[in-house]
């Protein structure tokens, strides 16, 4: 599938280009405690360089209550670590296309970098406001996308921004869907592996690759609707009613036939002073909760793995964020990134995922890790991304 890429525009040298980026990065205390997505979209913004343009960026950070300035959603400390990233000054304005940011791009001269304040402070742009859109547009001569994470939304700043100035993919959008699209038309056989939790959200992927894919291996509170809707028993674990719900009608129907489970899990329960333990699925005790998948799963998965062509993944395989309970996740990682290397094509996205794998320190073997979490999901799923309209 073809796109518009800002790297075949001709005459682009001295242009103001409106880059839509996606710096939406964890922050704690205003610190940056993970880069991926900033480091991820300097090849866009050294190709602007490259030919001088003035680059006004335009992100968002959160999800703070439309027309409400919310200082722990500020992309200033943002703004002020990109600056440390690239040759060129970043100058942070505390506007989004009033006044102070509209002087500020007429004063620009080519390799200036301007970076706005976060967008969807602005009451338009949750709304897709054509209005709204307008007048960000007047800030510039060209508008690039290169916000895959957030091209399933109808916003503004993705979606009726095209409306109003040539539009163009960035390099990283470019290659979100030149990656994703192998997995879309895979080299079979093809491996799903979905972790995390909230069904609903993975069901129109779970729908879409039923018949592509040899196997769908799941992990997470998903597999724990799974568990519950086959009647297995699963404690005080995390469950999803709606879920489960689901799951049934799944299974019931014939369309989880090629889903595989779980054979053993890793569990802890407060009477035990939270000690940790690896059972068979079915032997869950009343009060256990489920924390990750057990080793005999993990070499149960290793060997689907192995045997493929293609490897798509999305969602941790259980509560990784504590030490205890990541060593699923990690050995998935781990596994993936050995997949790889023996010539498998292996994708990753989603947040939680992608930190995975930076902590187990396989990301340069895994042959793409997606900068979108449910974005990349619809795009697989094929639903509408209203950022990707005109320019694919």
């Amino acid at each position: 599938m073809k796109i518009k890429s800002i790297k075949n525009l001709k005459n682009i040298t001295g242009k103001r280009v409106l880059l839509r980026s996606d710096f939406n990065v964890p922050m704690e205390n205003g610190r940056i405690q993970e880069d991926f997505k900033i480091m991820r979209n300097l090849l866009t913004i050294n190709h602007l360089l490259a030919h001088k343009c003035r680059i006004i960026i335009v992100s968002h950070l959160g999800n703070p209550k439309a027309g409400e300035f919310l200082e722990k959603y500020s992309l200033k400390p943002v703004a002020k670590y990109l600056d440390k990233k690239i040759k060129e000054k970043v100058k942070f304005i505390d506007d989004t296309h009033g006044l102070a940011a509209g002087t500020a791009v007429m004063r620009m001269k080519n390799s200036e970098i301007l970076f706005l304040e976060n967008i969807r402070f602005e009451k338009g742009e949750k709304k897709n406001s054509a209005v709204f859109a307008k007048r960000l547009a007047c800030l510039a001569d060209v508008y690039v996308n290169d916000a895959f994470g957030v091209s399933h939304r109808n916003d503004a700043s993705v979606s009726a921004i095209k409306k109003y100035l040539p539009s163009y993919a960035g390099l990283l959008l470019e290659n979100e869907v030149a990656n994703l699209e192998r997995i879309k038309k895979p080299e079979k056989p093809l491996i799903v592996i979905i972790g995390g939790a909230k069904l609903a959200t993975k069901m129109p992927l779970l729908k879409k690759f039923q018949k592509k894919t040899q196997k769908i291996l799941l992990g997470g509170a998903l597999s724990n609707d799974f568990l519950a809707a086959h009647a297995y028993p699963v404690g005080r674990s995390l469950i999803d009613k709606e879920g489960v719900a689901l799951a049934r009608k799944m299974i019931k129907s014939g369309q989880a036939d090629n889903i595989i489970l779980p054979i053993d899990v890793v569990v802890s329960n407060k009477q035990n002073h939270w000690s940790v333990r690896s059972v068979a699925a079915a032997n869950v005790k009343e009060k256990d909760y489920i924390l990750d998948i057990g080793p005999k799963t993990i070499d149960f998965y290793k060997k689907y793995i192995n045997g493929a062509a293609t490897v798509v993944w999305n969602g941790p395989m259980g509560l990784f964020e504590e030490p205890k309970f990541r060593h699923g996740t990690f050995a998935l990682a781990r596994a993936l990134a050995v997949a790889a290397d023996k010539k498998i094509f292996c994708a990753a996205g989603g947040g939680e995922t992608v930190e995975a794998i930076k902590m187990a320190k396989v990301e340069s073997h895994i042959n793409w890790t997606s900068t979108g979490g449910g974005a990349m999901l619809s795009f697989l799923a094929e639903e509408r991304m209203p950022g990707l309209e005109g320019l694919m």
